[in-house]
């Protein structure tokens, strides 16, 4: 092979490793913000559907508590009897068939049973802690979806680097295959290394094509957890 290709193919080679070396991300974290994550979770925690049930459950919950207080009223009873008198007006003496005698008219009575009275503060202790447990399964679930948030706005801001980075690897590419072309056409570099050069700068583009579809499924993700579009969030 005649030296100036050798020496094109040298050059080429330093060129590419040098152009990926600027373009390499060092580091997503500069790109990462802690505020913006706290906005995220907080919108997943007002739109999820799903978060909104434990919400529900534990005001539920906490109406149970106040229905097994108010039910201390239900143990009672009230009850009133009417009784003719005899001789008229409401209260004349009510003679019975035993010759006893009671004032006649309307009669009220209370009554209760001793069994709701011991069952009701059980009743009540089980919706408190009812209320306690639901409360407890909310804020786990609000952890959980915590995490689940981070880790898809971690995933979606890898996937934004990777998509800078090929789309300046492509440009890189695309520069050197024309730059090959050019010579190729005018005789000066052989068929192989014109070949090489234009396979390369294909994969290149199948690799920022590839970037840019895990971007969008990243994304897509984010926003389904989010409950809304990821440009709504200021």
């Amino acid at each position: 092979m005649n030296s100036r290709y050798i020496f094109f193919i040298l050059f080429l080679f330093i060129v590419n490793i040098c152009r990926a070396q600027e373009s390499t991300p060092e580091s997503i974290l500069p790109n990462i913000s802690d505020t913006f994550i706290e906005k995220l979770v907080a919108s997943a925690k007002a739109h999820y559907p799903k978060a909104k049930t434990f919400e529900d459950r534990v005001n539920i919950a906490q109406l149970n508590i106040q229905k097994a207080r108010q039910d201390w009223y239900n143990i009672f009873s009230l009850n009133y009897l009417y009784s003719p008198a005899q001789g008229g007006g409401s209260s004349s003496v009510v003679v019975t068939g035993s010759g006893q005698s009671f004032l006649g008219g309307y009669s009220i009575g209370l009554s209760t049973s001793v069994g709701n009275i011991l069952q009701k503060p059980t009743q009540v202790k089980i919706a408190k802690q009812e209320y306690d447990i639901a409360k407890l399964n909310e804020e786990e679930y609000y952890l959980n979806i915590a995490a689940i948030v981070k880790q898809r706005y971690y995933l979606y801001v890898q996937q934004q680097s990777l998509v800078n980075w090929t789309a300046r690897n492509v440009e890189s590419a695309d520069h050197i295959y024309q730059e090959t072309k050019h010579k190729f056409e005018k005789g000066d570099v052989l068929f192989d290394i014109y070949n090489s050069t234009y396979l390369s700068y294909t994969s290149t583009v199948q690799a920022k094509i590839q970037a840019e579809t895990q971007l969008l499924i990243a994304k897509s993700n984010l926003e389904e957890i989010i409950g809304t579009k990821l440009e709504e969030i200021k």
